[in-house]
């Protein structure tokens, strides 16, 4: 009889281990989660601003020098990324790709013009800058237009600054909750053993004596939980990485260590603070409250 009471107790106390670790690891991993939209925000926001591209159409009479000059000037300017020559006849191949048909048939002419594709580095991506750098390109003689997407920089400029606002509001808004949920799994857990804690008190144990065995045994569920998360956490950058590769989400190491090192420290030392107040909790608890 004693040996399957013995059994039972050790499975209950099993569950309701295993019930902490996964709790915690739950929320270290949505925290794991925030804290990479925190930390990669400006690195999304400028791959997102480099898509935009600027392009500088040229006068049909505009010399090969010239051209060439010109691309090479642009290549070479701290704000280009990349400039890429397009020739009407290779601009009129994609439109006719894209629309599915050939437009030249129809017209008779090719009315597309030579063109230099710009790319800028993310950040000159404002309106203010863009302007100012359109303004420059126009001036050149033998340049047409300057054409680049007015309004969706200035949506994506605002977006942006809206977007960083919000994502550390939700990330502090969970950390808190974080911080509710794995307390509550916590005392929970301790809750059950509040007759032993007031037993071992009763014979003479100190508050000190008591306290330490509950706090190092949630220390190592909280070390369990982190490490739940951190796999998980590195599963899902791996899988990032090899479906969006152009977001390099794996070679800012620092970060990344720094990251995860700060997941594991705040699993455990949520559980050392949430173990510490839970056992002073009943430790100051008359007998006869131990009941409610």
């Amino acid at each position: 009889m004693s040996t399957s009471f013995e059994r039972y107790q050790k499975r209950k106390l099993i569950s309701s281990y295993f019930s902490v670790v996964l709790s915690i690891g739950l929320v270290l991993f949505l925290l794991g989660v925030l804290g990479l939209l925190v930390l990669n925000t400006k690195k999304l926001a400028d791959h997102f601003k480099e898509q935009i591209t600027l392009s500088v159409f040229l006068k049909d009479n505009a010399k090969q020098v010239e051209i060439d000059q010109l691309q090479k000037s642009l290549a070479l300017a701290p704000y280009t990324k990349t400039a890429t020559y397009v020739s009407k006849e290779e601009a009129a191949e994609q439109h006719s790709d894209e629309i599915g048909e050939n437009f030249i048939d129809f017209l008779g002419y090719n009315p597309l013009k030579n063109s230099i594709d710009v790319q800028l580095n993310a950040e000159f991506v404002t309106t203010d800058q863009i302007a100012s750098i359109a303004e420059e390109i126009s001036a050149k003689g033998y340049v047409e237009e300057v054409s680049y997407d007015k309004p969706l920089i200035a949506l994506l400029t605002d977006n942006v600054k809206k977007i960083s606002f919000w994502i550390l509001t939700v990330c502090a808004i969970f950390t808190f909750i974080a911080v509710l949920l794995i307390n509550s799994s916590i005392r929970l857990s301790i809750y059950s053993k509040r007759f032993i804690i007031k037993t071992m008190q009763m014979v003479g144990a100190t508050k000190t004596f008591i306290r330490r065995p509950f706090i190092w045994i949630n220390i190592k569920l909280g070390m369990l939980g982190a490490l739940l998360a951190l796999l998980v956490l590195g599963a899902l950058l791996y899988y990032m990485d090899l479906n969006f590769p152009e977001l390099s989400l794996l070679e800012d190491y620092w970060i990344l260590g720094a990251l995860f090192l700060g997941v594991f420290i705040l699993g455990v030392l949520i559980s050392l603070l949430s173990t510490f107040f839970a056992t002073q909790r009943f430790l100051n608890l008359r007998t006869d409250d131990l009941y409610y």
